[in-house]
């Protein structure tokens, strides 16, 4: 049988190394939902690019018009807070319009596929944000809220033009849901 001893307060309040200060959390936060909102912003002109004269084209402009409202934000939010934005943002600016393109090539709805897989990993990160934000970031929490719901609405517009149906769903929202998670992980650190 083991027994936990409780840590004294003061203990329990110190930084441990490696942990981030305040500051350094919300920088963090701001980087990653700017170089994701530019990524997305990429996705979607890759999207156009091929399917911008299909029926579907008008839906994903749609969408790509609520990406640049939440870009345009975190960009302010850049400039304002002094924020280094991530040196990935060359990559994204090719992997973004690739992945579109390329998804929008194998069709209509393998195209929405990848917005669904982008969009559930969108919903878990941006819920985790809002979680660990205080009071005192209310207004960031707020924007980050508004834009969740914003992102939700194109997972359910992508499920609705059928997604679902796409060749291959499992295996290609799968493959990038990974790669958004690396995207994620590198673009809050570099």
């Amino acid at each position: 049988m083991r027994f936990a001893l409780p840590l004294p307060q003061s203990y329990c309040s110190k930084m441990l190394p490696g942990d981030l200060s305040e500051k350094e959390k919300i920088a963090r936060i701001i980087r990653v939902d700017h170089a994701g909102e530019y990524g997305a912003k990429r996705i979607y002109a890759g999207q156009i690019a091929v399917l911008g004269n299909n029926p579907v084209g008008e839906v994903i402009r749609h969408m790509a018009e609520q990406e640049e409202k939440h870009l345009a934000a975190f960009n302010e939010l850049i400039a304002e807070r002094k924020i280094r934005p991530t040196v990935l943002l060359p990559l994204w600016h090719v992997a973004g319009f690739a992945l579109g393109a390329a998804t929008a090539l194998m069709g209509e709805k393998a195209a929405m596929a990848c917005t669904v897989a982008v969009e559930e990993v969108i919903d878990w990160h941006y819920h985790g944000q809002e979680e660990s934000l205080g009071e005192n970031e209310k207004d960031l929490r707020e924007k980050i809220s508004e834009f969740r719901a914003e992102e939700n609405e194109h997972k359910q517009t992508g499920i609705a033009h059928g997604a679902e149906n796409a060749p291959g769903y499992e295996l290609l929202k799968a493959g990038i849901k990974s790669a958004t998670r690396l995207a994620i992980w590198l673009s809050e650190r570099v």
